[in-house]
């Protein structure tokens, strides 16, 4: 599975920004779809989690209820809408797959740069 990110870019605080994860390859209905991110100087953080085939979601606290993930199918391609958005929502995002429901991720595009400015 290869995965290519995209839809970054600098936008004002309070704006919003659509994320979309394209895949080439199969996506079985139980693989996991996450996307993350690291801000400069800080680790790696989860942002959001997409079970394919049932759609179901998990957020982490800080981004449940400004950001939503979805899916579109027939384009084998995972979005990050991303609303009201905050200077410390600045970072490289990362999608990624994984095979099984839980572990490591196995499959990671390459980034994609979202800069908020105040």
């Amino acid at each position: 599975v290869q995965l290519q990110a995209s839809g970054g870019g600098l936008v004002q605080a309070g704006g919003s920004l659509r994320l979309a994860c394209t895949a080439s390859g199969r996506i079985y209905s139980y693989y996991n779809v996450g996307w993350f991110r690291r801000a400069p100087g800080k680790e790696r953080e989860f942002v959001a989690r997409l079970v394919w085939g049932s759609g179901a979601t998990t957020y982490t606290d800080s981004t449940k209820d400004r950001f939503t993930i979805s899916r579109d199918n027939a384009k084998n391609t995972v979005f990050l809408q991303m609303n009201s958005l905050n200077p410390e929502d600045t970072a490289v995002y990362y999608c990624a797959v994984r095979k099984l429901p839980y572990g490591n991720y196995d499959y990671w595009g390459q980034g994609t740069q979202v800069t908020v400015s105040s």
